[in-house]
């Protein structure tokens, strides 16, 4: 009865030091915690989807042709009839990989600038709760980056231009999103969507485990969630 009451106190004491080390630590760790592990996932997602092959050779993100217009080129390619519109894609998702390094240093300015407010609240939050704040301060910025190098990228098929001409008539029969009858715009919202993602995914992962953060700051921080 000792041994149990003993065992008992033991693993009250330790819940009651995990529930306190949360609140007990300083904004400044919480803050640089966050930001430290933020930040190396935003850089790995760089380093992941800015090479060859970083949408291209990913089944979940590789960048298809939109809407019904997907739909259809699938079909064709099983009919070997695809081949101008494998050329397209395979430009799109150059162009995205082409893209994704731009976005590197505003992402990393965007969480040098989150406050001490923030921080805690983003720590507790769900676990994609610093890539939804990432990306609400940083997209728009980060697109503006990636227009111009997609735009380069597919202006060297020239079936881009076809594309454009012929995604605007398909848009006004609703085959296709307005937001998507524009090859550069569609492709930089690939893109975006699919860095966020991985920074997401490189998120949790560390909510998940810990000690998979780069720095010790961001262990300890993380460690008493």
């Amino acid at each position: 009865m000792k041994r149990l009451l003993t065992f008992v106190t033991t693993l009250l004491l330790a819940s009651n030091a995990l529930a306190l080390s949360l609140s007990d630590l300083s904004q400044q760790d919480t803050a640089s915690g966050l930001k430290d592990a933020l930040t190396q996932g935003a850089r790995a997602a760089v380093e992941e989807l800015g090479q060859s092959g970083g949408f291209s050779d990913n089944p979940q993100l590789r960048i298809e042709l939109p809407g019904k217009l997907g739909a259809a080129s699938r079909t064709l390619k099983m009919m070997g009839m695809g081949g101008q519109l494998t050329q397209l894609e395979d430009s799109m998702n150059r162009a995205a990989e082409a893209a994704v390094p731009q976005a590197q240093d505003i992402l990393v300015n965007a969480i040098s600038s989150m406050s001490l407010g923030d921080a805690k609240t983003i720590l507790t939050g769900p676990a994609d709760a610093a890539t939804r704040y990432l990306e609400g301060s940083s997209r728009e910025q980060i697109k503006a980056l990636f227009l111009p190098v997609v735009k380069q990228a597919t202006d060297q098929v020239g079936l881009a231009q076809q594309y454009n001409a012929f995604a605007q008539q398909a848009a006004g029969f609703g085959v296709v999103e307005q937001s998507s009858a524009n090859i550069e715009n569609y492709v930089a919202e690939q893109a975006l969507d699919g860095l966020f993602e991985v920074i997401a995914e490189q998120e949790a992962s560390i909510r998940q485990d810990p000690a998979a953060a780069a720095t010790s700051v961001a262990r300890k921080v993380f460690g008493v969630l």
